[in-house]
């Protein structure tokens, strides 16, 4: 596949042959390959949670003990002193899931298991998110601002290095020119959000915005934008909810292609030379 390489000011420079976004698009797998990515569970409760008593002491069930509920007809339900007068004491259900206040009865863990990705299964789905994020009807789909606007963009977009090395005020110029229309999409906007969201630790959220990969051994943080080196690149990146806003430098898509392609070819030649090593 041929793709245009701009420039600072978003015009065609030259064109270079890439087998990245080749692969067809299969949103099964990518989305397969997102979910054993996910590691987190957002919605968890607080480790220890309804486990902590704010009152003192906790009830005894054996005979003959001080502060037993031995005798008194009470179901054995674990339970917290609230107040006592010598040896009369009054006690409230704890702790477990059935009582006021206690913990939550198989809620989601906040760490979930690592899942094992095929090796060719990942590949297979990594080179799709590629194709996926140059679909101009899935960029619609992500960004609901851009349904009724016209995208003009050359994807996949592929800048020239030239644009890391300035400064923010001139960055942002440029993105302009390179992005054009779509241009409000690209920067990250933190809102307050509506409604009870905002008590349960989630008072602000954000779009997506674009995503600039760019080079192993380059480097580039801007506020606003999403920065990320080929080599951290996943599949939930490209295609979390959707196609996701790309754009590449040019050193990117040279380290992306010697770690997919040329790693494939290393190690068919690394395994002809153990064979022959072992014939002799």
């Amino acid at each position: 596949m041929k793709a245009q390489i701009l420039d600072i000011s978003g015009k065609k420079t030259k064109e270079i042959t890439t087998k990245l976004f080749e692969e067809p698009i299969r949103e099964d797998i990518i989305f397969k390959i997102i979910e054993t990515e996910k590691i987190k569970q957002p919605w968890s409760h607080k480790l220890g949670a309804g486990m902590n008593n704010s009152a003192s002491g906790k009830i005894n069930h054996r005979r003959h003990v001080w502060r037993t509920s031995y005798g008194r007809g009470m179901s054995r339900v674990p339970r917290k002193v609230m107040w006592r007068r010598g040896t009369q004491f009054s006690w409230v259900g704890a702790i477990v899931p059935s009582t006021i206040g206690g913990r939550r009865a198989h809620g989601p863990k906040g760490i979930g298991k690592l899942k094992k990705i095929n090796k060719k299964e990942f590949e297979k789905a990594f080179l799709s998110a590629l194709t996926f994020t140059n679909s101009v009807e899935e960029l619609k789909k992500k960004y609901s601002s851009l349904k009724n606007t016209e995208i003009r963009l050359s994807l996949p977009l592929i800048v020239e290095d030239k644009i890391l090395e300035l400064k923010t005020k001139d960055f942002f110029n440029s993105l302009k020119k390179i992005l054009g229309e779509s241009y409000p999409v690209a920067i990250k906007k933190k809102t307050i959000r509506a409604g009870i969201g905002k008590l349960r630790s989630r008072k602000n959220k954000s779009n997506a915005g674009v995503l600039f990969v760019i080079g192993n051994k380059e480097e580039k943080k801007i506020k606003g934008i999403e920065v990320i080196k080929a080599k951290n690149l996943i599949v939930t990146n490209l295609a979390a909810n959707g196609a996701r806003l790309t754009i590449f430098s040019e050193k990117a898509i040279e380290d992306l292609e010697d770690s997919i392609f040329n790693k494939k070819t290393k190690e068919m030649k690394d395994k002809t030379k153990s064979k022959k090593e072992k014939k002799k």
